[in-house]
């Protein structure tokens, strides 16, 4: 299941971003954590607008209202913090060119009260702003809307630098995903959870590093799972990508598998990312 901050990062990725992080002073004399604050601008549009993520900060009754009296600041960026122009020579944009929307995007952790909401959108709109507000509902709505697209079979040795960052790309990608730290939830059955993803998901993808091949356990059950299903359904379900491993490794691991053309990690998170979404689309 996709965090609000993961669809902070994933609804801007085809705009060209810049962010910057603020704290706030806490009443208890320590800072808050990060919040992040964005302009996106769109030059084949010729418009820009901001986006904001606010964690849930404890001790400040309503950061957003706070923030929106840094807008003048924020807009102001592609001038006094980086110069960015864009365009073929001739036809340049600078980003203090693109026309400001109005449009404002709240993504808080802790959802805006009511009176708040309706305050800072009647003040909003005297200036021609349009406030929208994406907190946890906003959250639970798309995980339960968005169908993944693939599962992504892999050994947990290999979680935190390939198959994380991998989900996360994906994501970026628009490209939902069956991936555990997103999609089991506390208290789930996780065989039943895993047999649902494998069931359901259109594709699966198999990062095949050392640990995969030699674990004789949940990655074996899956990678027979879901050749399974191959046989069944007559299709062609698995997308392989190989980090640190030769044909050699995978053919002694399964032969069919050694005859599927697989993405190599050393392309990098994103060229793979690029490729599986390719695939899977």
């Amino acid at each position: 299941m996709a965090s609000l901050h993961e669809y902070f990062l994933k609804d801007g990725s085809t705009y060209l971003r810049h962010n910057q992080q603020w704290t706030m002073n806490l009443p208890d004399g320590t800072l808050s954590p990060e919040v992040t604050a964005t302009l996106c601008m769109d030059f084949q549009a010729n418009s820009k607008f901001v986006w904001f993520y606010i964690p849930d900060i404890a001790g400040v009754d309503c950061p957003e209202i706070l923030l929106l009296n840094k807008l003048d600041e924020i807009l102001d960026w592609p001038r006094t913090n980086v110069g960015v122009t864009a365009g073929f020579a001739g036809e340049q944009t600078h980003g203090t060119d693109l026309a400001f929307t109005g449009r404002i995007t709240f993504y808080s952790e802790r959802p805006v009260r009511e009176e708040h909401k309706e305050q800072m959108t009647r003040e909003a709109r005297s200036f021609g702003h349009h406030l929208t507000f994406r907190s946890i509902e906003h959250r639970d709505m798309r995980n339960k809307l968005e169908r993944p697209m693939a599962f992504i079979s892999h050994d947990s040795r290999d979680k935190e630098l390939i198959a994380g960052p991998l989900a996360i790309q994906l994501q970026k990608f628009m490209c939902p995903v069956w991936y555990d730290d997103f999609s089991l939830k506390v208290g789930d059955s996780l065989r039943e959870s895993i047999e649902a993803g494998l069931k359901e998901c259109p594709k699966c993808i198999l990062v095949l590093t050392p640990n995969f091949l030699s674990n004789a356990g949940w990655t074996k059950r899956e990678y027979d799972s879901i050749f399974t299903r191959e046989v069944v359904e007559k299709e062609k379900l698995i997308l392989p990508v190989w980090h640190n491993v030769g044909r050699d490794d995978v053919f002694k691991y399964s032969m069919i598998l050694a005859d599927r053309v697989a993405a190599q990690w050393s392309l990098g998170v994103e060229e793979v990312g690029r490729r599986l979404v390719r695939a899977l689309t």
